[in-house]
């Protein structure tokens, strides 16, 4: 999420470069969740849900409007 963020923090507004960065850092956890697994594991519910509530506070607080299951769209967890 920390690239998310300094893509926006230098100005950067297009929906679609923005979702593209999000896409990114989606895809990220995602391959995460294989080194879950391989340790009898996966991302619980309360840290989905903290993942797609930092990524709308993210959008809200550069004012991007892109709705958040749009935003974790790339999402396997």
């Amino acid at each position: 999420m920390q690239k998310v963020i300094d893509l926006l923090e230098k100005g950067e507004t297009d929906r679609e470069v923005v979702q593209e960065k999000l896409d990114e850092a989606v895809c990220a956890i995602n391959d995460l969740q294989e080194e879950f697994e391989e340790n009898d594991s996966e991302i619980e519910t309360t840290a989905r849900d903290c993942i797609g509530e930092s990524v709308g506070y993210i959008l809200a607080w550069f004012g991007i409007p892109i709705d958040v299951e749009e935003a974790i769209r790339e999402r396997d967890w």
